[in-house]
C-alpha cells in the first residue's frame, strides 16, 4: 500500500490540461479563462460627467456666488461639440462627455437657474465630479489574466471592455462505469439480491461541482464481454472513473479485463480508510481511477483524489479539502497504519472551534449518515488515542468548496 499523498501525486504526474475552446462570453460564468484578455477600448473613452449638474471652467466658480450663461447642453449618448469660453456653462447629465473648455462639474444640488443664466452657489475644483478617461480601463490593459475562473462581475467587465468571446479551458469529461450484477438504476424494479446504484449519481454530482461533464456509461455485469464493451465508450472522454470492481474478489474484473484492453496499472490499494482499494492507471491514453464500491469510499475519493485530478485537467492550481481546528465532544481511540477519514457532525462551538462528535458506526456503505455529516475527522496513521476536548483536524464538507 502507498500513502495517500503519495497517491494522489502519482495521479496528479499523469495528467495534463485539456484544450480549450471559444465561447461567448454570455455562457462563459464559471468557466477557467485560458488566456489573458486585454481591453479592446478605453473606459470611459474621454472625460465624462459623474453627476447631473454643469459642467464649468473651475477658475470660472473659484469665488461664488457667480453667474454663467448656460450656452449648451450634454446628455448622455450626446456631446456639446463646440468650445466653452470663460463665463459660460454647460448643462450636463450623468455620463454626459465634458465639452472642451471645461474641466469640473458643479452639481445641480448647488446651483440656481433662471433662463440661461445659471447663479453658482459651491465652487467646483478642476477635475471635481469628473471621470477621466481611461478611469476604469485603457486600450490594451490586460482587463482579466489567465487562469481565473470568470464570476459574473468578471462578465460585466469583459463586455465593458468589448470583449463578445473568451478562450477557455474545456470541461473535462469525465467517464463513469459502475460495475456489479447486484446494481440497478433508481426507479428501476429491484430484485432481491439487488441494491440501487447511488455511487454514479453521487460522483456525478461532484464532478459537474468541480467543473467537469460526467458521462454515464451505465452498469457493466460481473463478465468481460459487458464491461469491455461498456468501458469503450471513454475512449472519447478525458478520464475514466470506475466504480467497484477494484477489490480482491472473483467478480472484482476491472484490473483482468482492462488489463487485457491495455490498461497499465500505477497503483493499487492505498492506506487509507474508507478507500483502500483504490486503483489509479492509463487505459491507451486516458487517465483511469478506480474508486471503491461503497457509496461513503467513492465520495472521499472523488474529495481526496477525484476534485485535484479535475483541477489538473483545467489547468488550474490544484487544491485539496482544507482542513480546519475542531474539539471533540468525546473520546475516541488509537489509529491503526492507514489515514482515516470519519463521518462526523459539528454540534457546538468551544473557544472558537467547531465541536464535532462522530458517527458511532462508521460503515462505509451507509449513506445516511454521510448525508447527515457536514464534516470529516481526518486522522493520521498511527495517531494516539484522544480525550474529550482535544484539538484535531476536520475536513469541511461544504459544497462550495470545490468552486472556491
Amino acid at each position: 500500500m502507498i500513502s495517500v499523498d503519495d497517491a494522489r501525486a502519482n495521479i496528479l504526474k499523469n495528467i495534463s490540461p485539456v484544450s480549450t475552446e471559444t465561447i461567448s462570453i454570455d455562457e462563459a460564468a464559471g468557466r477557467l479563462l485560458a488566456e489573458d484578455v486585454f481591453a479592446r477600448r478605453t473606459q470611459p473613452p474621454v472625460d465624462l460627467s459623474a453627476m447631473d449638474g454643469y459642467a464649468v471652467k473651475a477658475s470660472d466658480v473659484a469665488q461664488v456666488p457667480t453667474d454663467l450663461k448656460v450656452v449648451g447642453e450634454a446628455p448622455a449618448g450626446g456631446s456639446y461639440d463646440r468650445l466653452v469660453n470663460k463665463g459660460e456653462a454647460i448643462r450636463i447629465f450623468t455620463g454626459g462627455p465634458l465639452p472642451e473648455g471645461t474641466d469640473a462639474i458643479v452639481i445641480q444640488e448647488d446651483t440656481m437657474r433662471d433662463g440661461d443664466i445659471v447663479t453658482i452657489q459651491e465652487s467646483s475644483p478642476e477635475g471635481h465630479y469628473v471621470r477621466s478617461a481611461g478611469l476604469d480601463f485603457s486600450e490594451g490593459q490586460i482587463g482579466v489574466k489567465t487562469g481565473k475562473q470568470l464570476t459574473p462581475r468578471d462578465i460585466g467587465l469583459l463586455a465593458a471592455m468589448n470583449i463578445p468571446w473568451v478562450t477557455v479551458r474545456r470541461k473535462p469529461r469525465i467517464a463513469l462505469l459502475s460495475t456489479g450484477d447486484e446494481l440497478v438504476r433508481p426507479g428501476e424494479p429491484v430484485g432481491p439480491n439487488q441494491i440501487i446504484s447511488s455511487n454514479s449519481l453521487l460522483v456525478a454530482a461532484m464532478i459537474r461541482q468541480a467543473g467537469g461533464i460526467p458521462i454515464d456509461l451505465g452498469i457493466a455485469k460481473d463478465n468481460e464481454q459487458s464491461l469491455r464493451q461498456m468501458a469503450s465508450g471513454a475512449k472519447s472522454a478525458d478520464m475514466l472513473v470506475t466504480l467497484g470492481g477494484a477489490s480482491v474478489g472473483d467478480h472484482d474484473l476491472v484490473q483482468s479485463v482492462l488489463g487485457k484492453e491495455g490498461l497499465k496499472i500505477d497503483f493499487w490499494k492505498i492506506a487509507m480508510r474508507p478507500g483502500k482499494p483504490l486503483m489509479f492507471g492509463d487505459l491507451e491514453g486516458t487517465p483511469m481511477l478506480g474508486m471503491p464500491g461503497n457509496p461513503v469510499s467513492s465520495m472521499i475519493c472523488s474529495y481526496i483524489f477525484l476534485y485535484p485530478a479535475i483541477d489538473a485537467l483545467l489547468g488550474r492550481p490544484l487544491r485539496t479539502p482544507p482542513t480546519v481546528p475542531a474539539l471533540l465532544s468525546h473520546n475516541i481511540g488509537a489509529n491503526d497504519r492507514r489515514e482515516d477519514y470519519q463521518r462526523a457532525q459539528i454540534i457546538g462551538n468551544e473557544n472558537g472551534m467547531p465541536c464535532i462528535k462522530l458517527f458511532s458506526n462508521q460503515d462505509s456503505s451507509m449513506l445516511s449518515a454521510l448525508s447527515a455529516a457536514n464534516c470529516l475527522l481526518k486522522r493520521i496513521p498511527f495517531a494516539e488515542p484522544a480525550l474529550k476536548g482535544s484539538q484535531v483536524e476536520i475536513i469541511l464538507l461544504d459544497e462550495n468548496y470545490p468552486l472556491c
